[in-house]
């Protein structure tokens, strides 16, 4: 009986052992502008996300960068781009994204008015957002999200001018990355907020550039050394590459998903990022491409190769695309 005992324990302690612990997958895409095309295609009934739903749905969590203001107010700015979506769009957003960031050099282009009336829209059509505030602790503080027992914490930095729409004290507008605030932050959304995971969405490097510059790279290390479970980036208009900094992923940039404003080939062909977690961290990674159309519209492309991880998590290995489904790499 001695013996049945012992050996019963050990096989209970054998599958324990290999029991897989709890993961979620979370997806980023970039630069959605819901002004151009894209809004009119709403206006008219018509979704600009539906030819990517099946990528979109693949994940627990779905993550945009929201590239323009979403008002009615508001006069635009001294650019050469701005970019205002109607609120009637939001309902589509929301359809496929669970939040977004407004971190970003267009969500001031009509001044801090049309960018307070956007924070009154998103709350109200329960898209949750972070990056931004109506000041500059709400700016600051992360999005946190909860699945599977898994806390996660999303922050958002904007570093590309006009700095005008960075939010103070006292008035509303976008985190900036100033390099001491941003790694405070992680430290605080660790020791405070008590994440299990820490991703960093930023607003950063040069347009048209296929490279990360030797900024991206020193402050994307600076994140992971204080606490960053890795390294999201988004405004060049095209992909960057992938990084691999003690273990974990640090993806330059994602390029663009829905925008109309495209001026070169480099442009019109962007990634979605998934990533899998587990309460200690990313086990898992892939990304997959799509095409956006004049209108800009996005699309999957299943003939491309695209950056993922290697199956023991610690490389870059490249993955196909003609596998929708996401079950993480590792």
């Amino acid at each position: 009986m001695l013996a049945l005992i012992a050996a019963l324990s050990v096989v209970s302690r054998s599958s324990h052992a290999q029991t897989k612990p709890e993961t979620v997958s979370i997806l980023f895409a970039g630069d959605i502008v819901l002004d151009g095309a894209p809004g009119k295609w709403i206006a008219e009934g018509k979704d600009p996300f539906a030819s990517v739903a099946g990528i979109l749905g693949s994940t627990d969590i779905r993550i945009a960068n929201l590239e323009c203001v979403v008002a009615t107010s508001g006069k635009p700015s001294a650019k050469i781009f701005t970019f205002r979506a109607d609120p009637h769009t939001l309902p589509v957003l929301r359809r496929y994204f669970d939040a977004v960031t407004i971190a970003n050099n267009h969500s001031g282009d009509f001044g801090k008015a049309a960018f307070v009336e956007m924070l009154g829209h998103l709350d109200r059509q329960g898209v949750p957002h972070f990056g931004g505030g109506h000041d500059l602790r709400e700016a600051h503080t992360p999005l946190i999200l909860e699945r599977k027992g898994i806390k996660i914490a999303l922050l958002g930095y904007d570093e590309f001018m006009p700095r005008s729409f960075e939010a103070d004290a006292n008035e509303a507008g976008v985190a900036w990355s100033e390099q001491e605030q941003v790694v405070a932050d992680i430290r605080r959304a660790r020791q405070h907020y008590h994440a299990d995971i820490v991703i960093p969405f930023m607003h950063w490097g040069w347009e048209n550039e296929p490279h990360s510059n030797s900024r991206q790279r020193d402050l994307a290390h600076r994140m992971i050394e204080a606490g960053a479970s890795a390294v999201i980036g988004a405004h060049p208009h095209v992909t960057q590459e992938v990084e691999i900094y003690q273990g974990k992923p640090i993806i330059y940039s994602l390029g663009n998903f829905v925008i109309d404003s495209l001026d070169n080939d480099p442009q019109t062909h962007g990634w979605i990022a998934r990533l899998e977690l587990t309460a200690k961290g990313v086990v898992g990674w892939d990304t997959r491409g799509a095409d956006i159309s004049e209108e800009g519209i996005p699309s999957p492309t299943p003939e491309r190769i695209t950056p993922c991880s290697e199956v023991d998590g610690a490389g870059i290995g490249s993955c196909s695309n003609r596998i929708v489904g996401f079950e993480g790499r590792h």
